[in-house]
């Protein structure tokens, strides 16, 4: 008798493969191409933070943290949010210590959400959204934000609430449109979901890159809003140490529960040195004051320098993004458009399609500005060579 010499895996998400970000991440390393495309920052961080897990790991602080998190970082999230935001958790039991914004993102969908629930979310969208829901049996819904403006369409909403409809996934300030949300859209959004048993799942990882003087608009601003909300933020974004994997969640303690069952078993407790860290870095509240005029500056000179070249830039309220048509010189797909301004022009960006569930191209390419300003010239340089009539 003949054994197999193998298991042929029965797929759960059999049309899902690598993600947009390794595929352009493979194909920029192999033509040394300057990267415009990641949205992770390719300057340090600062020194006396890395020293601060330094003198954690020193001092003994290697095993695991609680559950739930670090107290003293708890309590420091939940002191910068009552500050900010005027809303107040309690650290025991409305705040999370996540191993990523993503794991937190993972986290609230996989404990709130159940086969047979629709997830409506919002593309062009952050990628994970998606297949997470559909991992737990449940449908996400994609609704598109209107072109170029990448607006709600409230009415459109309105119409794809039905009873089955369980969370909204709301991002803000959005990945990839660098789009905000504003005051009277928070209004719009409580008057839709009020009574009902909706959730919204708020990814508000780029909370403190917003530019022109504007307000962050999160969830925890807006009273009833907050009472249904699990937010979800990122130290990684704000501290420029994105490869520490160390974020937060924030939600009403029934809510937060079913959360940290889930946490409980994916990680049980994020990285203790670098909590301990963070917790002492958080008593500077003067980073993420200055991180909207820092990162406001890196746009404005990405800006001036593509003033010659042949893209049009569309406006960005946040985050660390901005999007570029180039419909009016080339009907190419933006994927082979990226594709040849790696290999020809030696600049990677990220196509606007990846971020679509059903493809949609919009003659659009993502560029983020979260880099040295060498690295904005070097990228800048490249793509005001591009000749409208050569791609």
């Amino acid at each position: 008798m003949t054994l197999s010499s193998g298991v042929t895996p029965r797929a759960k998400l059999p049309d899902v493969g690598t993600t947009i970000f390794t595929v352009i991440g493979q194909l920029s390393a192999a033509h040394g191409a300057i990267n415009l495309s990641q949205g992770a920052p390719n300057f340090p961080c600062d020194a006396r933070l890395v020293e601060q897990a330094h003198r954690a790991m020193l001092r003994g602080h290697n095993q695991y943290a609680p559950m739930t998190g670090l107290t003293a970082l708890k309590e420091a999230v939940a002191g910068k949010v009552a500050t900010l935001y005027h809303r107040e958790y309690d650290p025991g039991s409305e705040v999370l210590i996540t191993a990523s914004a993503s794991q937190g993102i993972y986290a609230a969908i996989a404990g709130l959400v159940h086969a047979g629930d629709e997830v409506i979310f919002f593309e062009p969208a952050f990628d994970s959204y998606a297949p997470i829901v559909r991992l737990q049996g449940a449908t996400p819904i994609g609704l598109k934000l209107s072109c170029p403006t990448f607006r709600i369409d409230w009415d459109a909403l309105r119409a794809q609430i039905t009873p089955r409809t369980r969370m909204i996934v709301l991002n803000t300030p959005h990945n990839p449109s660098g789009q905000v949300l504003q005051p009277d859209e928070l209004t719009r959004l409580a008057a839709l979901v009020r009574h009902t048993d909706i959730v919204l799942l708020s990814d508000e990882v780029y909370e403190h890159v917003v530019f022109d003087g504007a307000q962050h608009q999160s969830m925890a601003r807006h009273p009833e809003l907050a009472t249904r909300s699990v937010i979800v933020a990122s130290f990684g974004k704000t501290f420029h140490v994105t490869g520490w994997r160390v974020g937060y969640c924030l939600a009403p303690a029934a809510l937060m529960a079913e959360v940290c069952k889930v946490h409980q078993f994916m990680m049980f407790a994020a990285d203790t040195p670098m909590q301990h860290a963070l917790a002492a870095w958080m008593q500077e509240p003067a980073h993420w004051q200055q991180l909207g005029p820092f990162y406001q500056q890196k746009r404005d000179l990405l800006s001036r320098l593509l003033a010659d070249s042949p893209f049009e830039l569309l406006p960005s309220a946040g985050s660390f993004f901005m999007l570029a048509r180039y419909g009016h010189f080339s009907d190419r797909p933006d994927h082979e458009m990226v594709r040849q301004l790696i290999i020809e022009y030696g600049v990677a960006t990220l196509p606007l399609s990846a971020f679509y569930t059903d493809g949609t191209d919009n003659r659009i390419i993502r560029l983020s500005f979260a880099k040295d300003d060498a690295t904005l010239h070097a990228g800048a340089e490249a793509l005001c060579r591009v000749s409208s009539q050569h791609v």
